[in-house]
């Protein structure tokens, strides 16, 4: 039995075909999984972004009420090493920068091995004293360490994702013959920048002038015309191609292998993008719209079995976990994951949950019931009382807790806080302190919201339902109850345990 979780950052499913048929990215790739695999239609994310939604996979357990950016913790039970001491092999290949980057420790060293490809973003892989060649003019924004990386590439094999795919490609050339492995492929792209070579390009053509492919994470701007946001997708979506077409190579290899007969594969994101819509562009300091939350999942059965089927029943990313363990047919101590396996769904089950609950640290907390969504807003404008906890002192690329002034350091505690591990854990008090308030959230994240899917689909018009938002609010307290939430942070959103079952104030 052998199990590939394919990954791709930031792909938006409502511009995949398999998902809107009038969906204008070219992924022939992406359909032609689709075709072999069971689409779910309700997925969602659990922690976002980058590796609070890692660490969501990799432990089954819903992270972001705990703590925003981090590492694995010493306290973490993951699925890779479980397959080790089992006797699965794991392998990760990717080129997702940030798992190189303070704040992405101990996420690939979980793996039998590791293969990581450089270029991407922010990774400070192409070394230039001087300086690198800017645009005269743009939009959003251009960086450093990119403009020296992608003086580099030359061809569309020479871009990291390709080379990602390319690297899995031959891993498994390599390891033809070979049984009992887990293997994840995971690809940056199409994160921004949303950069290609021209043949992509070309695929989806403009007038647009300006330089404009790293959009700003913000309301738009008045250089923000539709002309530049039509460009910015034209951008995205010729990076994705470009991505599709190397994925393409990986599924030429399974079948010459005819690896379909008895592997799993997993296909999905760990978030999406705003580009333009609900006025945005970007993530993370917004509300969480079905455009960054509702992704993407296929999952391919050994023998094509199902392929075709659709899958309404609500399902989430911390579901990976116990998904493979379950095809594995490892079986372990489950009773701290919150994720749960989808075999019962393939199986003729039409739930294995009723809600799904997800967001970003220090935000709104937001929960769904593939009917309606909630978005939970904080109770005041100071968002308090907020508390980060961890036993690694790290965030994105940088620490937490530094340089603490005398008055501050009482804001620093440890102890045994979690309800769910009797391990000693640092308590950092970030609503207190100015340096960890969330002050890059949009205005619109300081508003409860409640959305109807079936008549709203879009999210655009805010339902004003008393008894049906009394339903949600109850049934997030509960849900925060059994994800083992920290009571305060309850408390920032005006809720309380003793609620439940209760009117609504």
């Amino acid at each position: 039995m052998k199990t590939i979780l394919i990954l791709m950052d930031t792909l938006n499913r409502h511009m995949l075909k398999t998902y809107n048929e009038n969906g204008e990215a070219i992924t022939p790739n992406i359909d032609r999984l689709a075709k072999k695999s069971v689409v779910f239609e309700n997925h969602f994310i659990g922690s976002a972004p980058c590796m609070p939604a890692r660490r969501d996979i990799l432990t089954g357990r819903v992270n972001f009420l705990e703590r925003g950016w981090g590492p694995i913790e010493p306290m973490d039970v993951t699925f890779p090493r479980i397959l080790r001491q089992n006797g699965i092999f794991s392998h990760i290949v990717t080129d997702h920068c940030h798992y190189a980057e303070l704040g992405g420790e101990g996420y690939m060293q979980c793996y039998n091995t590791w293969d990581m490809i450089r270029g991407q973003e922010t990774d400070v892989w192409a070394s230039s004293v001087k300086e690198p060649t800017y645009p005269e003019h743009y939009i959003g924004r251009v960086g450093r360490e990119y403009q020296c990386n992608r003086s580099r590439f030359e061809t569309d094999a020479d871009y990291p994702t390709p080379k990602t795919f390319a690297a899995a490609t031959k891993w498994l050339q390599e390891n033809r013959g070979a049984d009992n492995f887990f293997l994840q492929v995971e690809s940056f792209d199409p994160h921004e920048p949303f950069d290609a070579t021209e043949e992509f390009k070309a695929m989806y053509p403009d007038d647009f002038e300006t330089f404009y492919e790293w959009p700003r994470y913000d309301n738009l701007g008045k250089d923000e015309t539709p002309e530049a946001l039509e460009h910015l997708r034209h951008m995205y979506y010729a990076t994705l191609s470009m991505a599709d077409k190397w994925l393409g190579k990986l599924l030429d290899e399974m079948d010459a292998q005819n690896l379909w007969e008895d592997t799993m594969v997993i296909f999905t994101s760990d978030h999406g993008h705003m580009l333009g819509e609900h006025n945005a562009t970007g993530k993370n300091r917004f509300h969480a719209w079905n455009e960054m939350s509702n992704i993407p999942l296929f999952v391919h059965l050994p023998g094509d079995a199902y392929a075709g089927e659709r899958v309404r029943a609500l399902t989430q990313n911390i579901d990976i976990m116990p998904t493979v363990l379950d095809f594995f047919g490892i079986k372990t101590d489950l009773s701290k994951v919150h994720g749960k396996s989808w075999m019962p769904l393939f199986e003729g089950a039409k739930s294995i949950r009723e809600y799904a609950i997800y967001g970003w640290f220090g935000k709104p907390v937001n929960i769904t019931d593939g009917r309606y969504t909630y978005f939970r807003a904080p109770a005041s404008r100071d968002n308090t009382p907020l508390y980060q906890y961890y036993q690694m002192p790290v965030t994105f690329q940088g620490y937490l807790g530094k340089n603490l002034a005398d008055e501050e350091k009482k804001y620093l505690t440890a102890g045994k806080y979690l309800s769910w591990t009797d391990e000693l854990v640092y308590r950092l008090d970030q609503g207190t302190l100015t340096l960890g308030k969330p002050k890059d959230m949009a205005e619109e994240a300081y508003e409860t919201r409640l959305f109807d899917l079936i008549t709203d689909p879009q999210q655009n018009h805010p339902l004003q339902d008393s008894e049906v938002e009394d339903r949600m609010k109850q049934a997030l307290i509960q849900t925060m109850k059994e994800h083992d939430t920290p009571l305060e942070q309850l408390e920032r959103l005006g809720l309380s345990f003793i609620e439940i079952g209760k009117e609504s104030k």
